[in-house]
């Protein structure tokens, strides 16, 4: 059954830029950016965005087109109309990308780092991923990644967390990482090079943060709706989360209480459960909420996802 596409529209931190989400992954595994009509001659869509006079950049990214106008219209004026025009072109089953006849097959290498938490190891890949933050704390809730599910039919596999171009495994304590390390790195790049999927459709209907279970303390991370839980966000998501991700690892917002003056927030990843990161990163994180925030928080809390 053929999928019907609904394209739902976003704005991004540059005023310029749209993005143009659909309802079923459109690439796996690769993302794209064409700066001229003569660049997308690999993606009909993208050559047919740039007959449209303000469109000055194309990228397409798992399950979403972003585009960049130049200057001569607002994106009000025209992001419905553009919406309309993927929409139509997706459901018609026109191709996204087309199959590169002359491309030679890139050698995909999986090399393994270690993270603060003994018990997490991180697999990076040499191509990207996923784009958003997708957490499986269990076989049960694996139905949603294809590689998760496979992932936790390895009786030492406890958690699985993808991001970017990286898989971080938390594994039981009763086996050591030199015993492992090299099965599960031969196993994710055979996966990557075979180009399965990741993730499902479904997935994509979650928001962009985690697919996870709900935590310890049935808290599920929050999507921000007042001026100081978005500011709050904006200062996790460009100072906090890439010193995180960097560690295999992840910081959720999950809520904010203005009366204590109290954010909480979700350790995911290789933070989850590490014996350093719960007083450390809340320490860190408390600090520079308090003085960026000029008084209006003064508390974080953090908890494992």
């Amino acid at each position: 059954m053929a999928v019907q596409f609904n394209i739902t529209t976003q704005p991004t931190k540059n005023e310029n830029i749209y993005k143009f989400i659909a309802n079923s992954f459109l690439v796996h595994s690769e993302s794209y950016e064409f700066k001229n009509i003569d660049e997308a001659v690999q993606s009909p869509i993208a050559q047919q965005l740039f007959y449209l006079p303000f469109v000055k950049t194309v990228y397409i990214a798992q399950n979403f087109i972003a585009i960049e106008k130049y200057n001569i219209v607002g994106w009000d004026d025209v992001k419905d109309e553009v919406a309309d025009s993927i929409s139509t072109y997706l459901n018609e089953g026109n191709l996204v990308i087309l199959a590169s006849q002359n491309s030679r097959k890139i050698p995909i290498t999986v090399y393994a780092e270690s993270t603060p938490n003994p018990l997490v190891m991180k697999f990076v890949a040499n191509k990207p991923l996923v784009t958003g933050n997708f957490e499986f704390k269990s076989s049960e809730t694996s139905t949603l990644s294809p590689l998760a599910a496979q992932l936790f039919e390895f009786p030492f596999v406890k958690e699985v967390f993808m991001s970017s171009n990286y898989v971080s495994i938390m594994k039981i304590e009763a086996v050591d990482w030199n015993e492992i390390m090299v099965e599960l790195r031969d196993f994710l790049t055979q996966y990557f090079e075979n180009g399965l999927p990741l993730l499902t459709d479904e997935a994509l209907s979650k928001k962009d943060s985690a697919v996870t279970a709900q935590n310890n303390q049935g808290v599920a991370e929050k999507v921000p709706t007042t001026d100081i839980e978005k500011e709050i966000v904006s200062i996790l998501n460009e100072y906090v989360a890439p010193a995180v991700a960097g560690d295999g690892g992840h910081i959720a917002f999950d809520s904010f209480n203005e009366t204590s003056k109290t954010v909480r927030v979700i350790l995911q990843g290789a933070c989850s459960g590490c014996p350093s990161s719960t007083i450390t990163l809340k320490n860190g994180i408390e600090t520079m909420l308090r003085e960026m925030m000029q008084g209006k928080v003064e508390f974080v809390e953090a908890v494992n996802g």
